[in-house]
């Protein structure tokens, strides 16, 4: 995610959340949806990016402040800056740090 290869990113992650303990489920499909929020927006998609913020948001929440050595709450703060820029209009979201 971090180099801007948001579809890999998206397929490794979804890759190891199918076969994850439920536990552990949540907190990677939530990376899943930062990821593809990210190429929806790369890709000009806003309701698409609006969706897959709002879900990464959902699903990320409960892990914060950190979990598996990922500052979720970090994380956190950057969609909620990209769910502003999309809500004003844009689509130029400065990379994720995930």
């Amino acid at each position: 995610m971090r180099s801007g290869a948001y579809f890999e990113a998206h397929e490794e992650l979804e890759e190891e959340w199918r076969s994850a303990p439920e536990p552990e489920r949540d907190f990677l499909q939530g990376l899943v949806h930062v990821s593809v929020a990210w190429l929806h927006a790369e890709r000009g998609n806003r309701p698409g990016c609006e969706r897959q913020l709002a879900k990464a948001a959902r699903r990320l929440a409960p892990y914060q402040p950190w979990h598996r050595n990922v500052d979720v709450a970090a994380v956190l703060r950057q969609v909620e800056r990209a769910r502003v820029l999309v809500e004003s209009g844009s689509l130029d979201l400065p990379g994720p740090d995930v």
